[in-house]
């Protein structure tokens, strides 16, 4: 865990949703919802951080009140909830997306890409429908005769999806081959994704932060997954869930409970309404 940073009161609020805010039977628990509608009215900006698409993102935001542009596909996207406007967007350069496509077919992975807001793959496997039907897009999924064929502009990011225990694997293989290059993430136990180094959720709450006018010293974030460790690093208050990995708890100031424990709730009341109402 590392070190804690001066103590201001926090203007901007960052939630990762699956695993945070969002349990294994994707719900929002009671308590995690009062917490964000508080932090809401008491005039905090709170957005979700999320790699999930927009219009699932959206879905979530509009549910918990939140009004505030989203950060979208691990930070590729940052967009408006109620004009869709798009004030932020990084894709995975072409050459390296054709590269990713050729290095991930001579393992014989199942592949999917975003692209303009769709889900595209050349195999419609098992695990490609439970990707799509986990991170349902508006759009759909969309199956094509040629990926690399197919693409011909930058897709917002690109993702294998595998068996978990396979995903330590394919992550480390994958970060070997785009060092330097392309930021590959895993943010679901079955799901490793590769997006532009721009693109993260660190530098996309940077961006909004700056937009807002907001410091970063009153910038606070909660997460689990390795996806989650740059943002959580970045914040003024960066907290790491009591079921995050161990990257996140090595970036955060502070360990909450788990998502079972509502530990989203605990740190927004601690950290946020406290403050607010002390």
């Amino acid at each position: 865990m590392k070190q804690r940073r001066g103590i201001l009161p926090f203007r901007l609020l960052a939630l990762d949703l699956d695993d945070t805010i969002v349990d294994t039977r994707m719900q929002v628990s009671p308590r995690v919802r009062r917490a964000v509608r508080a932090a809401v009215d008491a005039g905090v900006h709170v957005t979700l951080a999320s790699g999930r698409p927009f219009h699932h993102a959206r879905l979530f935001a509009n549910d918990l009140g939140i009004h505030e542009p989203l950060i979208c596909c691990q930070g590729a996207i940052v967009q408006d909830p109620a004009s869709a406007e798009v004030y932020f967007h990084s894709g995975v350069p072409l050459h390296l997306a054709q590269e990713f496509i050729d290095f991930v077919r001579a393992h014989g992975w199942d592949l999917c890409l975003f692209l303009d807001d769709r889900l595209y793959a050349d195999r419609i496997t098992p695990f490609v429908r439970f990707y799509a039907e986990y991170s349902p897009i508006e759009e759909g999924l969309y199956p094509v005769d040629d990926l690399k064929s197919f693409l011909c502009r930058e897709p917002t990011k690109v993702v294998v999806v595998t068996e978990a225990d396979q995903a330590t694997v394919v992550n480390h293989l994958l970060r070997e081959r785009f060092a330097g290059r392309l930021r590959i993430v895993r943010s679901f136990s079955q799901f490793v994704e590769g997006t532009s180094l721009a693109a993260s959720k660190g530098q996309a709450l940077s961006f909004l932060a700056r937009r807002l006018g907001v410091s970063q010293a009153e910038t606070m974030a909660i997460g689990d997954n390795d996806n989650d460790a740059d943002m959580v690093a970045w914040a003024g208050l960066g907290v790491a869930m009591g079921n995050a990995s161990a990257a996140v708890k090595a970036a955060a100031d502070y360990v909450a409970q788990s998502v079972e424990e509502d530990g989203a709730a605990e740190a927004i009341e601690r950290f946020i309404l406290e403050r607010c109402h002390g």
